[in-house]
């Protein structure tokens, strides 16, 4: 069974760690941000695409089409 930390030694081990870690720089997060965005767009362009080719497949093999 795990030992009981008080409160406080907890927060200390908390803020310790913390300190521990390599936090990235504005530039990064702006570079990340930016690709992920980028991502974001190209996939939703390729989704919007095939749903279209798809819907209009769907709509040539069943007569129904536009």
């Amino acid at each position: 069974m795990a030992s009981k930390t008080n409160p406080f030694t907890f927060l200390q081990q908390v803020r310790a760690e913390t300190a521990k870690v390599k936090w990235p720089s504005r530039r990064e997060t702006s570079i990340s941000t930016i690709m992920v965005l980028v991502m974001v767009l190209l996939a939703s362009i390729f989704f919007f695409t095939a749903d279209q080719v798809l819907g209009w497949v769907i709509g040539l093999i069943l007569n129904v089409g536009a």
